[in-house]
């Protein structure tokens, strides 16, 4: 099986209890309705986050993520 790795920070981290994981290729939907299947505190948090495909800014759900690839689930963060 070709899989990703999802990465998780800040409150996404704390609500997946673990720094990351790998599932197979799919959308970027796909894979973060798996992730909260598999965590679902996460349901909570993904609407709020900020994802990066390759260290790049996405924001296309749709995009299909290709074998190999890292995804950064970033939550907001506080501050200025």
């Amino acid at each position: 099986m070709e899989t990703v790795e999802i990465r998780f920070f800040a409150a996404a981290r704390a609500a997946a209890k673990t720094d990351s994981l790998n599932l197979a290729s799919a959308t970027l939907q796909d894979i973060l309705n798996k992730c909260i299947t598999a965590y679902p505190e996460l349901e909570r948090i993904i609407p709020q986050c900020s994802f990066l495909v390759d260290g790049v800014a996405n924001h296309d759900r749709a995009l299909t993520i290709k074998a190999g690839s890292q995804i950064d689930v970033l939550p907001k963060f506080a501050g200025g």
